[in-house]
């Protein structure tokens, strides 16, 4: 099964089902993603809207 590390870009052509860091292609890159999360690296670009159920519509609410 091929794996693209969504941190470094790295392929894995060959990985196993069973494959631990997965969709990582380390535990290091596993960490930098975690620390991204945690100091706030990633971010949304607008905010979440509560009534939006994702079809592109806005709910009325209850």
């Amino acid at each position: 099964m091929k794996i693209v590390c969504p941190t470094c870009q790295k392929t894995i052509d060959d990985a196993p089902a069973d494959f631990e860091p997965r969709p990582f292609c380390s535990a290091q890159c596993k960490l930098v993603d975690l620390g991204n999360w945690l100091n706030e690296g990633y971010r949304f670009s607008e905010p979440i809207d509560e009534l939006d159920d994702g079809s592109g519509e806005r709910q009325k609410p209850n």
